[in-house]
């Protein structure tokens, strides 16, 4: 499992400074809202979030 610091980074000038998937703007809180509303089902849909970046998404959520 990637460690969660080479998947998830905090920069203020990139959306807030929220956590984001490392090399996207794509928020952590994005991934889960989309998780929960069911548009990640089908993987194919984020080809540039690896399984590895979801981990380490799921790894942050159980640290908060």
């Amino acid at each position: 499992m990637n460690d969660t610091n080479d998947v998830i980074t905090i920069e203020p000038n990139k959306r807030s400074g929220k956590p984001c998937i490392r090399g996207l703007r794509i928020t952590v809180y994005d991934v889960l809202e989309y998780l929960a509303g069911g548009m990640i089902g089908n993987y194919s849909r984020f080809p540039r979030i690896d399984t590895g970046r979801y981990s380490g998404v799921f790894s942050l959520c159980g640290r908060t």
